[in-house]
């Protein structure tokens, strides 16, 4: 059953937990706006004084906007043993390659190379967390392949994902067909919406996530405005169907290029981590560092000249492979299969 308060989820019988930015039917902008300013993770992990404008909201709509629980509450026990996601590289893990390090160039990228990502260790948080008195373990699956568009996610990944018997399914795409000119936000909204109605229709619960600001990147910033559009459908249609949303946008932390790998689109390591924690929050969890959006400390800008030479080299390892296998109609992911195609248990992380 779906809370009437939080749209966001199965209904909590100690009441609502987590912050959902689509808090009332017809004020969705408002609110998304709204987290999208104050950021995710000081609305979810630490103490503030009431907000009037908030509460003007709950007077105006004449419902509860959910806030996180005190530090020194009991955590809630997570109730799912079958979880499978599927996506793109985003979901694949790229670049989170513990013990080694991101490629430092498109072209000799190892295919031997295995990424762990967010959604293992969201997997491996799940697993920790989950009732030690029960025979069931908690198992995972990871459909996702590098370079896949939203379509093919929703015709291959989704059916395949469902034959599992999942109960918790990540559905994350669509980043890969708004870097192309004819993406189009309204049509992805769609067809994510057509797969997050399949899984519903379960009984599974869906975990989504919106895209990444890209205000930051120089390249790709032309994108900003039609993934604010995608994102503003994820949020109706998670309140639509009852799913949960990452707030990626909302993250600052990611907003330091120190979380991304030298390609400057796929995460490293530590961004990866912190987005296992933004997803633990988005399912109403508490996460385990209660620091974990909190940005890096400032380094001092590169000298102009400096920075010129580190886009050309950028440009010349990462940009240009990708727009070839752009013009040739190939795919980075063409002759890659899931890294974890099967349910199997999951060591608690």
């Amino acid at each position: 059953m779906v809370d009437p308060l939080s749209f966001g989820g199965p209904a909590d019988p100690e009441g609502p937990v987590a912050l959902r930015p689509h808090l009332t039917v017809g004020l969705p902008f408002v609110a998304d706006m709204n987290r999208m300013t104050e950021g995710v993770g000081r609305v979810q992990v630490r103490k503030r004084p009431v907000r009037p404008d908030l509460c003007v909201l709950e007077v105006i709509c004449g419902v509860g906007i959910t806030r996180s629980r005190h530090s020194d509450a009991t955590p809630r026990t997570p109730a799912w043993r079958r979880y499978v996601a599927v996506g793109d590289s985003f979901t694949e893990g790229l670049w989170d390659v513990p013990g080694a390090a991101p490629p430092e160039r498109t072209t000799t990228t190892d295919p031997a190379l295995v990424c762990r990502g967010w959604a293992d260790l969201l997997a491996g948080h799940l697993a920790a967390r989950a009732d030690h008195t029960s025979d069931t373990p908690v198992t995972y699956a990871n459909l996702a392949i590098r370079g896949r568009l939203l379509g093919p996610i929703v015709r291959d990944q989704v059916p395949a994902a469902l034959r599992l018997e999942p109960d918790l399914v990540s559905v994350i795409g669509g980043g890969n067909d708004l870097l192309r000119p004819n993406g189009d936000p309204d049509a992805l909204g769609a067809l994510l919406e057509e797969a997050v109605v399949q899984v519903r229709a379960t009984g599974a619960d869906v975990l989504l996530a919106t895209g990444m600001d890209t205000h930051d990147s120089p390249v790709v910033r032309h994108t900003r405005s039609r993934t604010g559009v995608l994102n503003a459908n994820i949020w109706t249609i998670a309140r639509r169907h009852g799913a949960y949303v990452v707030d990626v946008w909302g993250m600052r932390s990611l907003r330091d290029w120190r979380m991304w790998a030298p390609d400057r689109i796929h995460l490293t390591t530590e961004g990866h981590r912190r987005v296992a924690q933004a997803a633990l929050v988005a399912l109403g969890l508490e996460p385990d560092d209660e620091r974990w959006d909190d940005p890096l400390t400032p380094l001092p800008g590169l000298p102009r000249s400096q920075q010129v030479r580190t886009d050309a080299v950028w440009l010349r390892d990462h940009a240009y492979p990708w727009a070839t296998r752009r013009l040739r109609g190939r795919s980075s992911g063409d002759t890659r299969r899931a890294k974890r195609p099967a349910l199997e248990p999951v060591e608690p992380g």
